[in-house]
């Protein structure tokens, strides 16, 4: 990990976690958001913090739970995660065992790339919003969980989603990120049914050549190209990318979250490879730099910008790729075939009522799809909604315990003490 990363702390702290049983707002759940570093904004926190634990008037409950011996108690969970129980399993045992939606236990990967593995879980929605209270949680270096991927994999950058919102350089670097998207704002929705009318007469045309169709591999080459074309006004076709982008990027996001990814191997080489150790860079830096390539061709403006803000145009470049490729292309690349997939599920009598209530607010625009448009579709924005709720991009969420604090669940309040000389006070 390059030195732009040594602002961990050395002594380890309280991680918070989120698995994704979250449920609809109208029940008052806090919905997982997408992959993104969009935490509100605050001013800076003092460095030092001595403001005493809330009062609460819930019980005062030891939070359950317990991590093991080192090394071997960090092993065994893993298994159960990954192996014996899978993540569903593994957390509703524990919450059956416990008795509570709150205690701890170890995330995977542990040994040897995380050290660290020891967290409190949350599994309700009234402790999981404190995740999002920049003055009692830390989200520096926590996007993946309890270890992070080597910075070299993002051009020897802490890239956006890794800093704090307390840290100087994340204000700057969102505010070129919403640049970026105000800049391109008017060409969002046109990209769009540009890139995915594209996809769909794919697919027609495999389906009649072939009588089949790969949904998955088309949808990746649409979503990098309405990407390109709606953020950076580039085709990639056009470019010496050519149409290898989603492959790359598809290998790259590996390098970073193989540690934490099932991926239907043997057990034994799963666990003596990317459990492991970190899949070296060389393996994929000429990749990467193809990637880079092509983004620092198309980012003119961006770059100029990012100058103008006091960024190096380096550094605003693989902050872009970031966003972009596995920030924004993540997301579809899971997101856009799991909504197709529950519409699918609900039968015709959904089908034929947001065929309805789409076609009708597109008529009222004057046969365009606007955002106002759009506005006029509360039925198809339940669906996204709950699509979201059901099975979120993003299904973990972390965070560092900034200071002693009292959470509550619903009938129990937790102590919960930072670390001190790596034991719980």
């Amino acid at each position: 990990m390059a030195s732009s990363a040594s602002t961990t702390l050395s002594s380890p702290f309280l991680r918070l976690e989120l698995p994704s049983r979250t449920k609809k707002r109208s029940s008052s759940i806090i919905p997982v958001p997408s992959i993104r570093a969009s935490v509100s904004e605050k001013p800076p926190l003092p460095a030092v913090s001595v403001t005493s634990p809330e009062p609460s008037k819930l019980p005062i409950r030891k939070i359950p739970g317990d991590c093991g011996f080192p090394v071997i108690g960090p092993l065994k969970d893993r298994q159960d995660y990954f192996y014996k129980q899978g993540r569903d399993e593994f957390f509703k045992s524990r919450i059956q065992k416990y008795q509570s939606t709150v205690f701890r236990t170890n995330m995977p990967p542990g040994p040897f790339l995380a050290p660290n593995p020891n967290v409190v879980v949350l599994l309700d929605a009234k402790t999981f919003p404190i995740l999002f209270d920049n003055s009692k949680v830390d989200k520096r270096d926590v996007f993946t969980g309890t270890f992070m991927p080597s910075t070299q994999l993002t051009g020897g950058y802490r890239v956006l989603s890794y800093l704090d919102p307390s840290e100087p350089k994340h204000s700057l670097l969102k505010q070129l990120m919403f640049f970026l998207l105000k800049s391109r704002r008017a060409h969002v929705i046109s990209e769009f049914h540009a890139s995915y009318k594209d996809l769909f007469h794919e697919l027609e045309a495999n389906l009649a050549e072939a009588g089949k169709a790969s949904f998955g591999d088309a949808n990746d080459q649409a979503a990098f190209n309405f990407l390109a074309r709606s953020l950076f006004n580039s085709n990639p076709a056009d470019t010496k990318l050519g149409r290898d982008g989603p492959k790359i990027v598809q290998k790259w996001v590996l390098f970073q979250l193989g540690p934490i990814l099932r991926l239907g191997l043997p057990q034994f080489l799963e666990e003596s490879t990317i459990r492991s150790f970190r899949l070296p860079f060389s393996l994929i830096q000429k990749d990467y730099q193809r990637l880079y390539d092509f983004f620092y061709q198309s980012s003119g403006s961006v770059l100029d910008e990012a100058e103008r803000l006091g960024i190096t145009r380096d550094e605003a470049c693989h902050n872009l790729l970031f966003a972009t490729c596995f920030n924004s292309f993540g997301g579809m690349k899971l997101f856009f075939p799991n909504v197709l997939k529950w519409i699918g599920r609900a039968g015709v009598k959904l089908h034929a009522r947001l065929a309805e209530e789409i076609r009708s607010a597109v008529r009222g625009a004057g046969g365009e799809i606007t955002m106002a448009a759009m506005e006029n579709m509360p039925l198809m924005k339940s669906v996204v909604y709950e699509a979201f709720r059901i099975d979120p991009p993003v299904p973990l969420q972390f965070g560092r315990a900034k200071r002693d604090l009292i959470i509550e669940s619903h009938d129990h309040a937790f102590q919960v003490n930072i670390f001190y000389s790596g034991k719980w006070k």
